[in-house]
């Protein structure tokens, strides 16, 4: 969660109230501008924070962070050890241990002691042994103040995060609005927009190749392209899901004018620019590359419910009719069923039209949805056929009840089924 100054202090006050003061990991600096505004009174603010909780912070533990560029430079290797390259580092330590105060006489014949009130890092027999194994560095003439080799093969990958991000690492405000100005062909949509770098520094932290990104602030989506481009980079299978209010833009705005209705418009369209614009810049096979999204609104449901109330009873025969509402369509009432069996929506649903009926096989085989009209027992044979080919199992089937030609084509239909495996409990009517 980021905030200012302004609202920084009340936002901690609900977020310990939520997730408890014990669970409060850090309060991180992010450097958000790198220029004064000198039209400011006062001061000019060039930073924003970042509120780090878990839920349990006993159960997490940070990933770090990669290794940046410019650390990665720090190691050479100018005397071409076979370890590869690595960063002098200094021999000498303080306050002084008079157990390693000693001489060190360099290759070229140079005697040399410690800074005064310093002693050197190591014993002179760790010295012996690391002077035995050429990991202690006297310069390219040998003359030089001993430094102790540390191979940057034998240094973590990542390194523990500091709580001041700066914008050379994580970008800045003004380069996330241009680099959105750019994607929409020069319009410039969002005003503070996140930095990519900067969302994909927080996923990196705390989940792995697999992990499932939540984002309730959903707003320009950059959580969405900074998983996207996560994946890209490591292979992973990383998922998204970003939540947002339907909140209307005004008719002024450019966007609006532009044909978008929507903060959740504008989002959308970003995700999918962003997902072309990954799969061109990337190496990897695009067919590897899955840059794809559903969208879901949050809706009544689709299937009616039976009133018991005598004065309506005209209205709920109706239900033996048509017991989905009149705007529903079925792709509507197929995700609400998974929803309500537990299902991920991001299965793969496979579509058939059998005669005036129209199945809907879920997950391979996980689960069978038959809704149209005049349905006979003979689509049956249809599931059970596919079950067998996809080697499915614990399959449930969902049958719409009234669609039916008649009562006997249903009861026949779940024996058929009931007699293939599968089980009365696993054989629902809506």
């Amino acid at each position: 969660m980021s905030i200012d100054d302004t609202e920084d202090h009340n936002l901690r006050k609900i977020c310990d109230e939520i997730f408890g003061e014990k669970n409060f990991l850090a309060q991180v600096v992010w450097e958000r501008a790198y220029a004064p505004i000198n039209l400011k009174k006062n001061f000019s603010q060039s930073h924003d924070y970042i509120l780090v909780y878990a839920k349990n912070r006993e159960l997490v533990q940070s990933n770090g962070i990669s290794r940046l560029s410019k650390q990665t430079k720090m190691y050479k290797n100018p005397d071409n050890d076979y370890r590869g390259p690595y960063k002098a580092d200094n021999f000498s330590v303080g306050p002084a241990n008079e157990k390693n105060i000693y001489e060190i006489v360099t290759p070229s014949g140079r005697k040399v002691m410690p800074p005064s009130g310093y002693s050197w890092r190591f014993s002179k027999e760790k010295y012996d042994e690391l002077r035995a194994d050429n990991r202690v560095w006297f310069g390219m003439d040998g003359n030089n103040a001993p430094s102790y080799k540390r191979f940057a093969s034998e240094v973590k990958e990542t390194v523990t995060p500091m709580t001041i991000w700066k914008y050379e690492d994580v970008g800045h405000s003004q380069s996330a609005s241009q680099y959105l100005k750019h994607l929409f062909n020069d319009k410039a949509y969002f005003s503070y927009p996140k930095p990519v770098p900067l969302v994909q520094r927080i996923v990196e932290l705390y989940s792995n190749q697999d992990s499932i990104v939540l984002d309730f602030f959903s707003g320009s989506a950059t959580t969405a392209e900074a998983v996207m481009r996560m994946n890209a980079e490591d292979g992973g299978d990383r998922h998204f899901i970003m939540v947002q209010l339907p909140e209307q833009l005004s008719e002024k705005d450019i966007a609006y004018k532009d044909g978008y209705k929507t903060i959740s418009d504008i989002a959308e369209e970003r995700i999918r620019l962003a997902g072309n614009k990954i799969i061109q810049e990337s190496s990897t096979s695009t067919e590897q590359l899955d840059t794809g999204f559903k969208v879901f609104e949050l809706s009544k449901s689709n299937i009616k419910k039976w009133n018991s109330n005598p004065e309506d009873l005209n209205k709920q025969f109706e239900l033996l009719t048509n017991n989905f509402e009149e705007d529903s369509k079925p792709l509507d009432v197929v995700y609400e069923i998974m929803l309500k069996q537990g299902l991920d929506l991001t299965y793969p649903i496979n579509e058939t039209k059998v005669g005036d009926a129209v199945i809907y096989d879920i997950a391979f085989g996980s689960m069978f949805v038959v809704l149209g009209n005049n349905i006979t027992s003979d689509i049956a044979g249809y599931i059970i056929k596919k079950i067998d080919d996809e080697k499915a199992e614990n399959s449930v089937v969902v049958l719409q009840d009234e669609k039916f030609v008649d009562d006997s084509e249903k009861l026949n239909m779940i024996e058929r089924l009931n007699a293939s495996g599968i089980q009365y409990d696993d054989i629902l009517s809506i």
